[in-house]
């Protein structure tokens, strides 16, 4: 370790040390003290690969929209007689190494707290903060048991299994993951030569994205190999193996390092880590029920100071600020300061479950121009919420949701072309712009849909887009919690992709006669995979199958008079990779075929949704916070 700059900031007193690694590595890391401290410090540790002191749009504030650095962040907490560490991850901006996107982090995580134990600054208890990444990077820590480590803050992210979400859904590849890989290659990669960065540069994402598939030395990636080695490590690896073990990617895995630790989740409905958090939150409970906090609100990635996401608005409460806490930095210190310094926490933050109830609003046009869907904040001691009743609606061969199951068998069928593949309309997206954003959009595309093709209108008006929904809701209806579709599919390919999509179907009205088609939660099945992440078995044609398609949770308040829909097809791209409907092994280049698909409906292939149903008082509230 060498000290390379000090700097004063108003009250702070800033180092730049390189602190090594067990492999003799460097990592350039930053230690913010309070001025004029005196005695050891309770100790708070960030560890990212966007910089350990570039402004981060997410460090932001309902007051203040303006994005803080990193550095600002780590000064207000130094403020609070917090020593604070925030340090560039090994291959990235500062630090030395080859950087490979989640793995090492837990060795050189475990490293870096041993060195902060040795300090004569730190005091012998540690908490970590971050989102997304910096969020991986705590889990991948904890899964080492380090000493000294107490409390943690994780905001959408942390890994309960990067096979079951984040990297892979459902069997798919998110291509997410090509996008960031492509953007922070041209940026915070620490040993590109010019050539490389300028060809980085001129890549265009949406050309290369609809020219798929790719291969290795044919991507945007070839100027940047080890980027293109992880990308395609990832993509190529369908099956659950020991790979995806790993600790940085399986903290499932790793729960029992957890004992004792406090933690804080949080994330947002409209965020590809919601079932991560969930994952964990129920992993994590079981180890020490009361120290494992959990917050969903409606957000997209990181976005918890504004109340919309996409094009729809959740109402002024939906922010963080002044609902669950003065401002995202005060909610931290709360937690900090009740787990590293023994404060009380004030009573807005002890539920051990707030979460956000979509829905509810007046269905009209804000003056900003997205559709006012509203929602409210509800608590509960645990999570799934107390009373959930886990509720079917069948598929009818005519279209119907209902309740009651057809007697009679059917089914309905479709041709998937993975050359023209179901275009995305929001969801739970991340890192995806300028292909894809998240939130919840009208199901409509429109001339600047990626991949959409003329003439544009409703997805449901596709040929393969299977619709079903429920008659004019007689009631309110509240859905929160896991949402399973369980359906008996049958393909004349060897393997194909199913996709299901839940629908919060608004009546037409004044601001929208064609109604509003808001979608809620997606998810998709590889059926090579539907009854092992570990075995994959192929289709025999026409032979009819059940599988399994997992959401991502959410809560959902549909009102009387909505319906609720589900629309079920083969694709949903660029959020998901494209099945080319052969058997290829995942990843690869070869050609593509046109698959029927087919949906079973029946008295013994009973295809249905399964909602988890919470009942509503008649003014509309429960659990409230």
């Amino acid at each position: 370790m060498s000290h390379t700059e000090t700097t004063a900031i108003p009250g702070v007193l800033r180092q730049t040390l390189r602190v090594a690694m067990r492999d003799g590595v460097h990592l350039a890391t930053d230690l913010y003290l309070p001025e004029g401290a005196r005695g050891p410090l309770p100790v708070l540790l960030e560890r990212t690969p966007y910089g350990r002191n570039e402004a981060t749009r997410r460090e932001r504030s309902a007051a203040n929209p303006q994005p803080m650095r990193r550095g600002e962040v780590a000064a207000r907490f130094a403020r609070e007689g917090y020593a604070v560490v925030v340090q560039d991850c090994r291959g990235r901006f500062g630090s030395e190494g080859q950087f490979t996107k989640y793995l090492g982090e837990a060795h050189d995580g475990a490293d870096t707290l041993q060195w902060i134990m040795e300090q004569t600054w730190c005091n012998g208890s540690v908490g970590t903060y971050g989102l997304s990444y910096a969020a991986h990077t705590q889990t991948a820590l904890a899964t080492q048991r380090p000493p000294g480590l107490r409390a943690m803050f994780l905001e959408c992210g942390g890994f309960a299994n990067a096979h079951r979400g984040g990297i892979r859904h459902g069997g798919a590849f998110e291509l997410k993951q090509a996008v960031w890989a492509l953007r922070n290659a041209r940026s915070g990669s620490n040993h590109l030569d010019a050539a490389a960065r300028q060809a980085l540069e001129q890549a265009d994402i949406a050309q290369w994205c609809l020219r798929l598939p790719w291969s290795r030395g044919d991507s945007p990636l070839q100027w940047a190999p080890d980027y293109e080695d992880y990308l395609f490590g990832q993509w190529e690896r369908g099956r659950f193996d020991d790979y995806w073990r790993q600790p940085e990617l399986y903290a499932a895995g790793h729960y029992a390092a957890f004992e004792g630790l406090a933690v804080m989740l949080v994330c947002g409905w409209w965020d590809p880590y919601a079932q991560t958090t969930t994952d964990n939150y129920l992993g994590l409970s079981r180890q020490g029920r009361g120290r494992v906090h959990m917050v969903l609100g409606p957000w997209t990635h990181g976005e918890r100071s504004v109340s919309h996401a996409g094009d729809v608005d959740f109402g002024p409460q939906a922010v963080l600020d002044g609902t669950l806490a003065d401002d995202y930095v005060a909610m931290r210190l709360a937690w900090f300061d009740h787990w590293l310094r023994g404060r009380p926490l004030e009573a807005r933050q002890q539920p051990a479950v707030r979460y956000f109830r979509m829905g509810g609003g007046s269905g009209g046009r804000t003056a900003q121009g997205r559709l006012d869907h509203g929602g409210a904040w509800r608590s509960a001691g645990h999570w799934p919420v107390p009373g959930t009743r886990p509720t079917a609606w069948h598929l009818h061969a005519d279209g119907r949701l209902d309740l009651r199951p057809p007697t009679v068998p059917a089914a309905r069928s479709y041709r998937f072309d993975p050359a023209c593949p179901v275009p995305t309309i929001g969801g739970s997206i991340t890192s995806g712009e300028p292909l894809m954003f998240a939130g919840a959009y009208d199901q409509v595309t429109r001339e600047d849909t990626f991949a959409a093709r003329a003439p544009h209108g409703p997805l449901a008006a596709r040929d393969d887009v299977l619709v079903f929904q429920t008659e004019p809701l007689e009631q309110d209806v509240e859905v929160t919690g896991t949402i399973t579709v369980e359906l008996y599919v049958s393909s004349t390919a060897p393997d194909t992709d199913f996709t299901a999509k839940l629908i919060d179907q608004y009546p037409p009205s004044a601001e929208y006669p064609q109604g509003y088609a808001m979608n809620i939660t997606d998810g998709i099945l590889r059926c090579r995979y539907r009854d092992s992440w570990e075995t994959p078995q192929m289709l025999e044609p026409g032979e009819v199958v059940r599988i399994t398609i997992e959401p991502m949770p959410t809560s959902n308040l549909f009102r009387k008079g909505h319906r609720m829909r589900l629309d079920i097809s083969s694709s949903n791209f660029p959020r998901f990779d494209v099945n080319p409907n052969t058997g290829a092994p995942e990843a690869g280049a070869g050609p593509r075929q046109v698959a029927v698909n087919s949906v079973h409906m029946g008295a013994v292939h009973g295809s249905r949704i399964v909602l988890p149903v919470v009942a509503v008082q008649e003014d509309g509230a429960a659990h409230p916070v």
